[in-house]
């Protein structure tokens, strides 16, 4: 897994945060002042990159959080199978599978070649290149 930690006042709106082990991007940030006592909270809300779903978390702003090391890569589509796809990266030559989108589901066809992201240990498909 290839995370780092950063303070939760550096996060910004339309980064990656780690959220209950998911990498999740950034909606919204709200901060609130600190009392006579206390420390300033920052309020972030984000939503799964792969599972799409919302999470949040409240937290001083000197506190750590992890960040995932999201990686964009290139394959090309070798087959497509039902609702799977097989792809080879262009780089290392790997192969693997990994689920179709639903709004890439009519772009896909063998041999053209596609963007996607990989973070901890899991794959998605983001468009399809040219």
């Amino acid at each position: 897994m290839s995370k780092k930690v950063v303070e939760v006042k550096t996060l910004k709106v339309g980064k990656y945060v780690i959220i209950d082990g998911e990498a999740s991007k950034i909606t919204n940030i709200s901060t609130s002042s600190p009392g006579k006592h206390g420390s300033a909270k920052a309020r972030v809300e984000a939503v799964g990159i792969f599972d799409n779903q919302k999470r949040s978390f409240v937290k001083p702003v000197d506190s750590k959080v992890d960040i995932p090391i999201i990686d964009k890569r290139t394959a090309q589509v070798i087959a497509i199978m039902g609702g799977d796809v097989q792809l080879m990266d262009l780089e290392t030559y790997e192969t693997f599978e990994t689920p179709i989108p639903d709004e890439l589901s009519e772009q896909l066809v063998e041999g053209v070649e596609v963007e996607y992201i990989e973070a901890l240990g899991q794959r998605k498909l983001m468009r399809t290149k040219g």
